[in-house]
């Protein structure tokens, strides 16, 4: 299958870096996290690749010339300021029945194969992965008089899932695209039609949203523990 990789965003959060590159490419330990997840795909027999990109993409097409013979790669000019969903709408011409999708700043260890099949199993046009929600802020823990009994630095509150990308689509899909913004538009109007599903997935998953992120992923990856690729 082939698979959408979202690059073309301006990625205001990682300022000043997305000023002057995309930010999917903010390396992990030298390498952009772009190559980390395309990686992550590749390792698993997926590598037909679709860059969505726009904001600065000549870095984009020279990083890739001459890399990566293996892989099947197709740089696509989406626009400087394209929302999410039409950036993978774009991507139609290039893509087969069935494909993955996925943003070009979060990493995981998903089996994907165990996606693809779920996503072929339950018969709809679109899968989503959802991870369980990890709070940003500590916790307390109180008894019923209110005495604090504990701390929880960063918990994960399993009975609230949120998106974490690492799609699949069929192409039919495109005849229901309606809106511009994948995540407020285009994936919510899929569910009155009954045709969005959403595969659990409850091992690592990280977004690399600002320099702190990267910090954590990169320190993962010098002590061995990043678990989404194996060098």
């Amino acid at each position: 299958m082939d698979v959408v990789i979202l690059c073309g965003g301006r990625g205001t959060r990682a300022y000043p870096f997305s000023e002057f590159f995309p930010k999917p490419m903010m390396p992990i330990c030298g390498t952009p996290i772009l190559v980390h997840i395309m990686r992550s795909y590749a390792q698993q027999g997926f590598t037909r690749f679709v860059l969505a990109a726009g904001h600065r993409i000549e870095v984009v097409r020279d990083y890739f010339e001459g890399r990566y013979a293996d892989w099947h790669i197709d740089v696509v000019d989406t626009g400087q300021d394209t929302e999410t969903g039409d950036r993978v709408r774009r991507c139609a011409p290039y893509v087969g029945e069935i494909f993955h999708a996925t943003y070009g700043d979060g990493l995981g260890d998903i089996d994907l194969h165990a996606l693809s099949a779920f996503h072929k199993g339950h018969g709809g046009l679109a899968t989503v992965t959802s991870v369980p929600l990890r709070t940003q802020y500590g916790t307390l823990v109180t008894d019923g008089s209110g005495r604090v009994s504990g701390f929880l630095e960063k918990p994960v509150i399993p009975e609230y899932r949120i998106n974490a990308g690492f799609f699949v689509f069929s192409k039919e899909v495109f005849k229901h695209w309606k809106g511009q913004n994948l995540e407020s538009e285009v994936l919510p109007n899929l569910v009155p039609l009954k045709v969005l599903y959403a595969y659990q997935h409850n091992g690592f998953w990280k977004s690399m949203d600002t320099s702190r992120d990267q910090a954590d992923l990169e320190e993962l990856y010098l002590e061995g523990r990043a678990c989404w690729t194996v060098d």
